[in-house]
């Protein structure tokens, strides 16, 4: 056989081997609230929701293992119904690396107070996308699809339409499922209007916030930063159009939640034009954190433009 045929061979098998995973997710269980001898179950569940997660192949996409997404799940048991159903909370939080640093960047930081499922130790976990199967597994793989959205959202724009469109579809299937968070009456802001929000064309402009801020902003800031500061401003400030369509939108609020630290820090060496420019879109567009932006022009760093 020709040498380079079989080198090809051997390295497309070995290429194979190594894809990976998209997740990379550390998930606790803690059940300090509940009464019981016996803690074991929650060892069991925290296992093997770490594997669902993690050892599942959620895309079509090739990603090394260094590529893979991070992410943490904390799920938070307040309550034990009966033995095999419980109450609770949700907080997920996925960081993207920034080009050329140590520096991890928070993508999406949610606590989810409607969390009610059943679980039954040892019974293996079963997710199908055509149906709901289980309040557990279908909150799990929506989050999954939130997460790899949002990451690939920042690499391309509208990049993560695929996974938004899946966590769309689980919404759906499970709207006659008994727990709460799948339903647009049951509230303003849950699972069904944060997939809502990621789809409706209103609020497009966050697609291009999100490539923009990210792929020519934050990954050029620490060669380019004056530059790449401009690139974040002009970013931001398309957050206007979604905020002026709905002030109470979803996806600026979580936006902001997971930002709002980040962006003061960005902007600590900007000139003074350019924090004023900042703070004023700032302050008009997440008023929850307006206090926070106005250290912004309070700084004393930066240059003298």
């Amino acid at each position: 056989m020709n040498k380079k045929l079989v080198l090809y061979i051997l390295f497309g098998v070995f290429a194979v081997n190594i894809s990976a995973q998209e997740l990379l997710c550390n998930v606790r269980v803690n059940s300090s609230q509940v009464q019981t001898s016996d803690r074991k179950v929650f060892q069991t569940m925290q296992t093997e929701i770490y594997e669902f997660i993690n050892n599942k192949k959620w895309s079509t996409t090739n990603i090394q293992n260094e590529e893979r997404i991070e992410c943490t799940i904390m799920i938070n048991i307040s309550k034990k119904i009966s033995n095999d159903e419980f109450e609770g909370s949700i907080q997920i939080q996925s960081t993207r690396p920034v080009y050329g640093t140590s520096y991890k960047s928070t993508l999406f930081n949610y606590l989810d107070n409607n969390f009610r499922f059943k679980y039954l130790e040892y019974q293996s976990l079963e997710f199908s996308e055509s149906t709901h199967m289980s309040n557990l597994t279908s909150v799990l793989a929506f989050y999954v699809n939130i997460v790899l959205g949002l990451d690939f959202a920042t690499y391309s724009e509208e990049g993560g339409n695929v996974y938004f469109n899946m966590a769309q579809k689980i919404v759906s299937n499970a709207q006659n499922a008994p727990e709460k968070g799948w339903k647009a009456f049951e509230s303003d802001k849950n699972r069904y209007w944060l997939a809502h929000d990621l789809m409706d064309q209103r609020y497009s402009d966050f697609h291009m916030c999100m490539y923009r801020y990210h792929r020519t902003g934050m990954d050029k800031l620490a060669e380019e930063p004056d530059d790449a500061r401009f690139e974040i401003t002009e970013a931001l400030e398309s957050l206007k159009s979604i905020y002026r369509e709905n002030a109470s939108a979803f996806i600026l609020k979580l936006f902001f939640d997971a930002k709002s630290d980040e962006i003061i820090k960005i902007y600590s060496e900007a000139f003074p034009n350019e924090k004023a420019r900042i703070a004023k879109t700032l302050i008009e567009i997440d008023p929850s954190h307006s206090t926070k932006y106005q250290a912004i022009t309070n700084s004393s760093e930066g240059g003298s433009r």
